[in-house]
């Protein structure tokens, strides 16, 4: 789809899509608002650090302004966990919400858009793979989805790679094998995800010093992987810190085919979210009792 002469389609020509960004995105927003292009969609972006939360407005107040605007589509990113789920909960019946990021919980459409890169350069079975997640996992709504996500694919084996205190307490509940070594951690993988720090949702000192020492991955560190590893990260990289440049920009790492994708995945969920929405509403129309005799149709 990314690739064709012709990239637009009209599958969501007449629609409107607002970009619902609470917190600062450039990737994330960036694709999702090409999505909505290329399928021909009208694309509102909110800059709330400007908009009237700023002043006191709350959330559902937000929701119901641009409800009055006859919007079809939120996008939502937010700081909170649940904010997503909460802006789903109190949308009117016919706006599609999709989530893109909300707090420590979930970023689906990453997760997504990184299973679709791993099967297109790994080949559909999952159960041969093992895959090490590495970095902040503590703080990572990604590692959370690509958990979950590998595990409903029935991956062979998931790690999670990290110090002590960039792992969760529930991180047994996971689905995932604990590493704290990255020597070990990624020993014989065939995918290494490398995961940006979250040091903005960081409180108190919860980094090893020697952090890039410890955890950063190099060409040196790589080579006790698979010959034939992929390197992976979500973005944005900070080089020097999670990986050397030599690796982010080597022939194994496949960082900006997942950018291409993204924007065909977050495609195929948007045409999806608004169809699935569509046909509730028709589902709910055809439950109505018709007139009875002697009652007019209104």
């Amino acid at each position: 789809m990314t690739a064709q002469t012709v990239k637009k389609v009209p599958l969501l020509r007449g629609k409107t899509i607002v970009n619902l960004f609470f917190e600062a995105s450039t990737r994330t927003r960036t694709t999702f608002e090409l999505a909505a292009k290329r399928l021909s969609a009208d694309v509102l972006n909110i800059n709330v650090t400007q908009s009237s939360a700023v002043k006191g407005e709350t959330l559902l107040d937000t929701l119901r302004n641009l409800e009055a605007m006859h919007i079809d589509m939120f996008v939502v990113r937010h700081a909170d966990s649940g904010a997503a789920h909460f802006i789903a909960n109190n949308a009117a019946p016919h706006i599609s919400v999709i989530n893109a990021g909300d707090g420590r919980h979930s970023h689906p459409t990453q997760a997504m858009l990184d299973m679709f890169t791993i099967r297109r350069v790994k080949g559909p079975d999952f159960g041969r793979l093992r895959v090490a997640i590495v970095g902040d996992i503590l703080h990572s709504r990604v590692a959370r989805s690509q958990i979950h996500a590998l595990n409903l694919l029935h991956t062979g084996e998931v790690r999670i790679v990290a110090p002590k205190t960039l792992i969760p307490v529930d991180a047994k509940s996971l689905g995932a094998h604990v590493f704290h070594d990255l020597h070990a951690g990624i020993r014989d993988v065939d995918v290494v995800i490398m995961l940006r720090l979250q040091r903005e949702r960081m409180q108190g000192a919860l980094l090893p010093s020697e952090y890039y020492e410890l955890f950063g991955l190099t060409e040196e560190k790589l080579a006790l992987a698979s010959p034939d590893v992929t390197v992976m990260h979500p973005g944005p990289i900070n080089r020097g810190v999670e990986m050397d440049s030599e690796v982010a920009d080597g022939p194994r790492s496949v960082i900006l085919e997942q950018v291409t994708h993204g924007i065909a995945v977050r495609m195929a969920v948007m045409s999806m979210a608004m169809r699935t929405t569509a046909g509730a509403q028709e589902t709910e129309q055809r439950k109505e009792p018709l007139p009875g005799k002697g009652e007019a149709a209104e």
